[in-house]
């Protein structure tokens, strides 16, 4: 795998080759300064000593104590212990990616933001994926809320996109995060379980806060176990608010959509990837964009005036509420795509600081509670996390464009500010830096002119009360499938609850009143009695939304998909070799495996090196699995027990499993009935394409009764 070059010019430009740079020079000086490569270079202290001994401490002889006057080891041991910085205390375990944002339709009707306001105009962007509830050292693959950060480094300012990949939260007011947080982080008394919400805690508050029904049926769907990050959608949940040219406002809600399509992980499969490979997740992110497969989604808005805010039988400052795309489509003003990697870990991803409140002219907020908390929250929490009110000079946090006001001193200062003076107005300096008058004419930002009234109340607005028909809307608007997963979901972390009362407060208070027969299903599992409950008839209201199942947001392709190869001794080598080109062809990834990492010869005679192992590569890492003919298939496999366990493996999980040649009699010897996506064919070219259509469907949800039975 080649990997683009890192220079000065293009790395903070998202390793775009096509990104117009023509006024972006002095801009990426400013941020080039902070970046290095230490090849070829002499090694020195912090302050530019150069280093004799790297390798003892300074004694008081050769066997004596070691001096206080060592400045070298106490400069490197005091930096070392000061390495780790505070975790985020939600969002902690996260995976970041370079890229930038071009516009394909210009939204300058509705914004006067720069960045949206010309086709074809790049702007680069920092990107970062997270967990919600895990600490830095969980699992990727847990069922959980993820993160989807997007930092724009635009030519007015730095606008942050700070989103979810579900479209609502689980509260309606900022008050309450805290109390959230506390719920379903590990309970206090033993720290247990991490990164998981299958605990009394959480459900203790969820089945007493109605308003989180609607996002606990999205996180006990299959959203909450993503495949890949290139497979999430994600959304900015809150409504926001854009100004034109002319001052005139409209609400909006943003949306990513991914190229690669929607598609999740199956709960048994999520399970054994935790132990197995715990960074499955940003491990796909690194390789997909190191083969130059990039991640790509569309931004899509949502676009409504401000009197209908409460004309969809819901508020649209609810956050807990989405806006059917049956009622309002989504407009797609952009694609964006993530093509490099960052340089380094801790100074880009970890340092990396999102804010919902850095916004750009023509981008303003609206009165929805929980986002109102979120403008005090974020920069409180920097402050803490990165030791300071600087942490925008972190470079990975630096706008490209110029930045100058009176901000002076604090930790970790890296401006050197010239003049003598830090207030305005001024007459020393000549008044600078000065005021800029507002958007359009000037640049210079100017808050919406929204006209309120009202008194100083702690209320929740009458608007936010229906806490269960989007709920009901969701669980309606799911496939056969989906539903029985969000029930096996359900099931499964409740029987994780130790108070009884609690099981059954979620079930008879919180699941009937979504969907009878949802909350009857559950209580069966959990042996509970359930009265004859009904919901309300949605009248007038939608009765499906067939946008929010993923079974109708697959792909049309199977760029990314990755495949294993099963090789075996004497396998064809033109079967091996058609297959790989196809694969490539069509953008996905063959691995090459064998019952271990040691060439073997093909029938040919030639070498054939695998990529890995049976046991390296477990069937849970790859989508599908396709097993070549050759004059000892047969008789490897059969005897392997860990091949047998990849094929049986594989067909549990749904996916698709091609059988050729002689191999074929392994379905037989296995149980494996044939259908969808279980193919088994003496001519390799027909099987091929049967292979790649069934690999679209990115799983056969026909065969998963009876895939329950195989004992993998």
């Amino acid at each position: 795998m080649s990997k683009q070059p890192k220079t000065a010019e293009n790395s903070q430009m998202a390793g775009s080759d096509t990104l117009d740079r023509s006024n972006s020079n002095a801009k990426l000086e400013q941020l080039e300064r902070f970046r290095e490569d230490a090849t070829g270079e002499a090694l020195t202290t912090n302050t530019g000593t150069r280093i004799a001994d790297n390798q003892n401490s300074l004694r008081g002889g050769e066997r004596g104590p070691t001096l206080m006057e060592d400045f070298i080891m106490r400069e490197k041991i005091t930096h070392f212990d000061h390495e780790r910085i505070p975790e985020r205390v939600v969002h902690a375990r996260g995976a970041a990616a370079h890229g930038y944002f071009e516009v394909t339709e210009p939204a300058s009707d509705l914004t006067c933001a720069a960045f949206l306001g010309e086709a074809g105009k790049r702007t680069p962007v920092f990107v970062r994926f997270s967990t919600v509830q895990g600490p830095r050292g969980s699992a990727d693959t847990v069922r959980d809320v993820r993160g989807f950060a997007v930092k724009f480094y635009t030519e007015e300012g730095n606008f942050d996109l700070v989103g979810n990949n579900m479209p609502v939260f689980f509260i309606q007011d900022a008050i309450k995060f805290p109390d959230f947080v506390h719920a379903v982080k590990p309970e206090p008394h033993n720290e247990i379980p991490t990164g998981a919400s299958a605990h009394d805690t959480f459900w203790d508050f969820v089945s007493l806060t109605p308003e989180s029904a609607h996002m606990v049926l999205w996180t006990m769907s299959d959203r909450a176990i993503p495949i890949a990050y290139r497979s999430m959608q994600g959304f900015g949940v809150h409504s926001f608010r854009l100004v034109n040219g002319e001052g005139q406002s409209k609400l909006v809600k943003f949306h990513w959509r991914p190229k690669a399509g929607v598609c999740s992980l199956v709960w048994d499969e999520a399970q054994k990837l935790a132990g197995k490979d715990p960074d499955f997740h940003r491990r796909g992110l690194w390789e997909d964009i190191e083969r130059g497969l990039y991640p790509e989604w569309e931004l899509g808005l949502q676009v409504m005036d401000e009197e209908d805010a409460l004309s969809f039988g819901f508020d649209l400052l609810d956050p807990t509420k989405l806006v059917p795309e049956e009622l309002v489509p989504v407009r797609v003003v952009g694609r964006m795509v993530l093509n490099r990697n960052p340089d380094n870990f801790f100074a880009e991803t970890e340092q990396a600081a999102f804010h919902v409140g850095h916004v750009v002219p023509g981008i303003d907020f609206s009165n929805d509670p929980l986002l109102q908390g979120r403008l005090f929250s974020y920069t409180d929490t920097q402050l803490l996390r990165l030791g300071g009110p600087n942490f925008n000079e972190i470079p990975i946090n630096r706008p490209l464009c110029p930045f100058h006001n009176n901000q002076r001193d604090a930790p970790h200062r890296q401006q050197i500010n010239r003049g003598r003076a830090s207030y305005e107005p001024n007459s020393i300096d000549g008044n600078w830096p000065r005021e800029t008058p507002p958007a359009p004419s000037g640049g210079g930002y100017s808050s919406y002119p929204e006209p309120l009234q009202g008194h100083k109340v702690r209320v929740r607005s009458a608007s936010f009360a229906d806490h269960f028909s989007q709920a009901t809307l969701f669980w309606r608007s799911m496939s056969e499938a989906e539903q029985q997963h969000i029930v096996d979901a359900y099931s499964f972390e409740l029987s994780k609850v130790e108070r009884l009362y609690i099981r059954e407060r979620q079930v008879k208070e919180i699941l009937a009143h979504i969907d009878p027969l949802l909350a009857l299903r559950v209580a069966e599992n959990l042996g509970i009695d359930l009265d004859s409950t009904s919901t309300s008839p949605m009248e007038g209201k939608l009765q499906d939304s067939p946008a929010l199942s993923q079974m109708n947001l697959l792909p049309s392709d199977i760029r990314g998909r990755r495949v294993a190869i099963l090789l075996t001794p004497g396998c064809k080598a033109d079967e091996v070799g058609s297959l790989k080109k196809m694969l490539e062809a069509a953008g996905a990834v063959a691995k090459l495996l064998a019952p271990s990492a040691a060439a073997l010869k093909d029938s040919d005679g030639q070498p054939m090196q695998p990529d890995g192992s049976f046991a390296s590569e477990p069937s849970i890492t790859v989508d599908a699995v396709f097993v070549p003919g050759g004059e000892y298939v047969l008789k490897t496999l059969q005897d392997d027990g860990v091949a047998k366990h990849y094929l049986l493996e594989a067909y549990k999980h749904l996916k698709p499993v091609a059988l050729s040649g002689d191999a074929a009699q392994l379905a037989a010897m296995l149980g494996l009935e044939e259908d969808d996506g279980m193919l088994c064919g003496d001519s390799f070219d027909p099987l091929y394409m049967r292979f790649e259509t069934a690999l679209k469907q990115h799983r056969i949800w026909a065969r998963e009764m009876r895939a329950k039975s195989i004992p993998a």
